[in-house]
C-alpha cells in the first residue's frame, strides 16, 4: 500500500450526501461456494455521517465484541484510541506502542493492524501488527497484549509477547490486517516485502512468510520452537514448506474480513502498476495461489519468478486505475440493520480515490457500484461494529464516519 500525504479538509458540513440506485440484497449464511442471487430492491442514498475526529493517520477501526459497543481506532504512529458508544473519545491512549524497542512509523511502517480474540471478553486478550527496528534490520512484528483488569480502557505495553518477527527487506509492502476467523485462529496478512514486482520473488516463496495470509493457533500449546501452534489443517503441514501459511500469491493484503454469516474470507489486495483485486476464498480454499507476481489481478505481470504449484485462483473482482483508483482497501460483508439496501453485499473502497462501493453477483459475474463517489482522498479503512454497521477512517483528515442510509435510523 502506498501511503501518501494527502491536504484534504473537514468542512463545515457535518455530512457529505452522495446518491446512487443499488441493486443488493443478502447472502445465505450457508458455506456454498457461491452465494446467493441478489434481487435488486429499490434505491437509497447514503451519507457519511462523522462520528469523532482528531485522529493522528487512522489506519484501522476494530471492535471488542465484548458488548460495549466501543470502537478502537488503531493510529499508524503507535497509539490505539477509544471512541466510546456514546461518541465520545476517551482521553488517554488505550495501547502506546511508540516507545517499544526500535518502533518506526511512517511511508508504509508504523501499528497496522489490531485485533480482538474471539473471547476477549472474558481473556482481555488482542494483537497487533507493527514494524520496528532492529539493528539495523526493519522487522515486521506481530505480538499479543493484555488489556488491565481493572481498566478497561488501558492496555500496558509491558505486557507484550511477541509471537514472532518477519524480516522486512524494503520498506514498503507491509500488508498489515489481522482477524480472527469462525475457526478460532489468527490470520495474519503480510506483503511481499517490497520495492516494486517482487524482485525476490516471496509471493511464489512458499518457504517464506512473505506475501501470504497466515494462519495460528494462539490457544494451543506452543509448536516446537514456536511461540505460538500451527494447526494441523493447514495446508503445508508437513511439506517443504512454512506450515503457517494458508494462502500464496499475494502482493499487499492490506485489510482483509471475514464474512460473519458463513466464514468467507475477503481479501484487498493491493495491486502494482494497473489493478486493483478482490479475493473471496471459502474456508476450503486453504493453500490457494493468489497468482503474484506472475499476475496482477487477473492481468499478467512478470515471467521472472517460477509458479509454486498448478493453478492460481481468480480473484472475483479486480479493477484498473483509469479513474485514480489506485490502492484498493478490503472491507466487510454488511449484516447490520441501519441500511437494509447493503444487506449482505461486500462493501470495500480506495484509499486514493476515496471513493466506496458494493460488489453483487449476477450468475457468474460481479459488477461494482458506487455508494459514495468523492468521499475525499485518503480512505484507510473501513470498520465494522458489533452491530454489522460500517465506518471509514479518513487518514489525513483523521476522521472517523458511519456509513448511513438517509431515511433510516
Amino acid at each position: 500500500m502506498n501511503f501518501r500525504k494527502i491536504s484534504c479538509s473537514y468542512g463545515k458540513r457535518s455530512r457529505w450526501t452522495f446518491v446512487l440506485a443499488l441493486l443488493v440484497n443478502g447472502c445465505g449464511g450457508s458455506y456454498s461456494s457461491t452465494p446467493n442471487p441478489m434481487p435488486p430492491p429499490g434505491p437509497a442514498t447514503f451519507d457519511l455521517v462523522p462520528i469523532a475526529n482528531g485522529f493522528s493517520n487512522p489506519l484501522d477501526v476494530q471492535q471488542p465484541g465484548d458488548g460495549t459497543g466501543r470502537l478502537f481506532v488503531v493510529e499508524q504512529g503507535g497509539h490505539v484510541q477509544i471512541i466510546q458508544n456514546d461518541g465520545t473519545r476517551v482521553a488517554a491512549p488505550f495501547l502506546n506502542v511508540s516507545s517499544r524497542t526500535g518502533f518506526t512509523s511512517g511511508g508504509e511502517t508504523g501499528l497496522l493492524g489490531l485485533a480482538f480474540h474471539p473471547t476477549y471478553a472474558q481473556n482481555r486478550r488482542f494483537f497487533v501488527n507493527y514494524t520496528r527496528n532492529s539493528g539495523g534490520q526493519l522487522q515486521s512484528v506481530i505480538a499479543e497484549f493484555t488489556t488491565s483488569s481493572s481498566d478497561p480502557n488501558f492496555a500496558d505495553a509491558n505486557t507484550e509477547n511477541i509471537l514472532f518477527t518477519v524480516n522486512q527487506p524494503f520498506s514498503n509492502h507491509k500488508g498489515g490486517g489481522l482477524a480472527f476467523g469462525r475457526d478460532g485462529f489468527l490470520y495474519i496478512g503480510l506483503g511481499d516485502g517490497g520495492s516494486g514486482g517482487d524482485p525476490e520473488c516471496n509471493g511464489q516463496n512458499i518457504n517464506v512468510l512473505l506475501g501470504k495470509i497466515l494462519r495460528i493457533d494462539v490457544d494451543a500449546p506452543h509448536s516446537p520452537g514456536l511461540n505460538y501452534a500451527i494447526p494441523s489443517t493447514n495446508p503445508f503441514v508437513g511439506q517443504n514448506a512454512r506450515g503457517e501459511i494458508w494462502l500464496y500469491g499475494l502482493r499487499n493484503p492490506f485489510r482483509f474480513s471475514f464474512d460473519t454469516a458463513n466464514g468467507f474470507l475477503w481479501i484487498g489486495d493491493v495491486g502494482q502498476n494497473a489493478y486493483e483485486e478482490v479475493d473471496m476464498l471459502t474456508p476450503q480454499q486453504g493453500g490457494a495461489n493468489m497468482g503474484w507476481n506472475l499476475r496482477e489481478g487477473t492481468h499478467p505481470f512478470s515471467t521472472a519468478c517460477a509458479q509454486t504449484g498448478n493453478t492460481l485462483t481468480d480473484p472475483i473482482f479486480d479493477y484498473d486505475r483509469s479513474q485514480g483508483d489506485e490502492t484498493v482497501i478490503g472491507g466487510h460483508v454488511y449484516h447490520g440493520t441501519r441500511m437494509p439496501a447493503l444487506a449482505g453485499v461486500y462493501v470495500f473502497g480506495d484509499f486514493i480515490s476515496g471513493r466506496v462501493w458494493f460488489l453483487r453477483q449476477n450468475g457468474q459475474t460481479w459488477t461494482r457500484s458506487d455508494i459514495t463517489t468523492t468521499a475525499a482522498t485518503d480512505l484507510a479503512a473501513i470498520g465494522e461494529d458489533q452491530a454489522g454497521e460500517l465506518y471509514v477512517a479518513r487518514y489525513s483528515s483523521g476522521v472517523i464516519a458511519r456509513i448511513h442510509q438517509t431515511g433510516q435510523p
